[in-house]
């Protein structure tokens, strides 16, 4: 299980484990429930370069990222890791 800390969201922390190239689970600490547990079951399955290209550069509010974008990071940070 990975643990990234968020920075710029109402979320706090994504927790998230990658297999093969492909995110089998994922869970944000804190945020929009709804739209945080929507956006981890959407990416659950998915290959880490796809989400990566779908969730990048989403922003929210104006504070020039958001739950999906620091999604984003936290994949790329891993991948770059891996």
């Amino acid at each position: 299980m990975v643990e990234y800390k968020t920075k710029g969201t109402c979320s706090r922390a994504i927790q998230f484990e990658v297999e093969d190239n492909v995110i089998t689970s994922c869970r944000f600490v804190g945020g929009c429930m709804g739209n945080t547990q929507g956006v981890a079951r959407l990416v659950e399955g998915m290959r880490v370069d796809d989400a990566i290209a779908k969730l990048s550069g989403i922003d929210c509010g104006g504070r020039g990222t958001s739950c999906p974008d620091q999604l984003a990071r936290a994949l790329s940070q891993y991948k770059a890791a891996n």
